[in-house]
């Protein structure tokens, strides 16, 4: 899988290149569940997975001839890299005992004081996944899952080792993190992440703070989230992450909300928020219900989130996610705190004129997309798009009906030359790439989040036409259309 290493820094190079000026990624949190990057094992902590193996060498921490293996190229094969990537984590934890590297003592003492709020429940829950073999916490023994102070204490000095070295994973990967983010500033590039709106059930969010979530006396979901019947699914979305009590959190003015976006904030400089309209309401599953049909839009917290968040970080460096069932207050909460919405173009083309994906019907303040991770690439999108459809684009295009192969740039051009703020494109997009090459299918368990792109793939016409394309649009880095 990808890394904060070389090929990283090699990609902010190709993107400054190529006159982009931002880089948007998928949440970068430890997956559980389905490797989903929406089932995070923490709202704070980073996938160890991503820190870069040539970086430990060039630390010390690791040799050259440790880091030797082969894997596919094309896709990520979890079940092999997982436990590949942990023993090198572990060698690097092991030379650093050994006072190989005496000098970065300070740096990691430092780091784990500065995050001591999240890092060592984290840090322990990591531990305890591991020795009881990644179960569900909630069949741990029963004074770990209430978190019985003996217990907890008992359990830090037996496990003191697996600990310390989880939280120095969290210090090697902030710190190539940092680097990555100092060198895509210096050239000129910008960096999104990606907030999801829940948690995991399974996480240690929800170990460490049971009351911030609606669970039962056994600490298992009363409810669990999704979305109703939608374009992606005629049942509707079970998603199955816990919901928030937003009365407890409210009650603390918000705080682990805040800590959550700024915890972020350190490694990015604008969030896209997931779910955006599950601040207004989110639709509650009861657990155990087969599907989504039978939940229920239950009130978030509105308005006075986003205020608590304005009051701590003087501004919100925020893109709403608000597609699926979007009412008017999720509209009015959105414009209220001027965050700018997205469009997808994959939407567009139903032929009715008043559709807001149309370009014609955009706001300035909007993010435009080809596509997203829960598409299919738009070229496997227009192989199975209706024929009326397909009039729609080219009609629209004001072309001639076109191939499978041109709907990727004709909509990347569409994107650039409309009057959104900024326009995005997946990768795949890019590189105008088929079905083989799907991030996500929402609703399928198995297969989704494998896609890696390899060196070979990424041409350089693709590049030269994108730098071509950003110069014509006038959304090069000199521009003031620029977002």
């Amino acid at each position: 899988m990808g890394d904060l290493g070389p090929s990283a820094f090699s990609w902010i190079d190709r993107l400054h290149d190529a006159g982009q000026r931002w880089w948007q990624a998928l949440p970068v949190g430890p997956t559980g569940y389905g490797n989903s990057p929406y089932q995070s094992l923490s709202s704070f902590a980073g996938n160890a997975l991503l820190i870069s193996p040539q970086g430990l060498i060039s630390e010390r921490l690791l040799q050259a001839s440790d880091c030797e293996a082969h894997f596919p190229s094309d896709v990520v094969d979890y079940s092999r890299i997982t436990p590949f990537k942990n023993q090198l984590l572990e060698k690097a934890w092991t030379n650093f005992r050994a006072e190989k590297r005496k000098d970065l003592c300070i740096a990691y003492e430092q780091f784990c004081a500065q995050h001591t709020n999240w890092l060592e429940d984290y840090a322990l829950f990591r531990a305890l996944k591991a020795k009881y073999r990644g179960v569900y916490y909630l069949e741990w023994p029963a004074e770990l899952v209430q978190r019985k102070p003996d217990a907890l204490a008992g359990t830090n000095r037996e496990l003191a080792s697996q600990v310390d070295q989880v939280r120095f994973a969290q210090f090697l990967l902030a710190r190539q993190a940092d680097q990555l983010k100092e060198y895509a500033h210096a050239k000129g590039v910008g960096l999104i992440g990606d907030l999801p709106f829940f948690v995991s059930p399974d996480s240690s969010d929800a170990w460490a703070h049971p009351e911030f979530f609606l669970l039962d006396e056994q600490r298992r979901p009363k409810f669990v989230a999704g979305v109703p019947p939608d374009y992606f699914s005629s049942e509707g979305q079970l998603w199955g992450n816990s919901v928030y009590n937003w009365d407890a959190l409210r009650s603390t003015d918000y705080r682990w909300c805040i800590d959550r976006v700024g915890a972020l904030l350190g490694h990015v400089d604008v969030i896209r928020l997931d779910h955006f309209r599950g601040f207004a309401a989110a639709w509650h599953i009861p657990a155990g219900a087969p599907t989504a049909q039978s939940g229920q839009w239950v009130p978030g917290p509105g308005a006075a989130l986003f205020q608590a968040v304005q009051t701590e970080l003087g501004h919100l460096p925020f893109i709403a996610e608000d597609l699926g069932v979007i009412t008017p207050d999720v509209q009015a909460m959105r414009d209220q705190f001027r965050v700018p919405g997205t469009r997808i173009l994959q939407f567009a083309f139903d032929g009715h004129p008043d559709n807001p994906y149309l370009p014609n019907n955009f706001v300035h303040n909007t993010v435009v997309f080809t596509g997203t991770h829960d598409n299919a690439t738009t070229r496997e999108w227009y192989e199975e798009l209706p024929g009326y459809q397909r009039q729609n684009l080219w009609s629209y295009l004001k072309r001639a009906p076109g191939e499978s192969q041109e709907a990727a740039p004709a909509l990347i051009d569409l994107a650039w030359s409309s009057s959104a703020a900024l326009a995005m494109a997946p990768l795949q997009d890019l590189l105008n790439l088929g079905s083989e090459t799907r991030m996500n299918v929402p609703g399928r368990v198995d297969g989704n989040w494998r896609w890696r792109c390899t060196e070979d793939m990424l041409s350089l016409p693709a590049f030269q036409w994108l730098h071509e394309l950003t110069e014509t649009s006038h959304r090069s880095p000199a521009s003031n259309r620029s977002a």
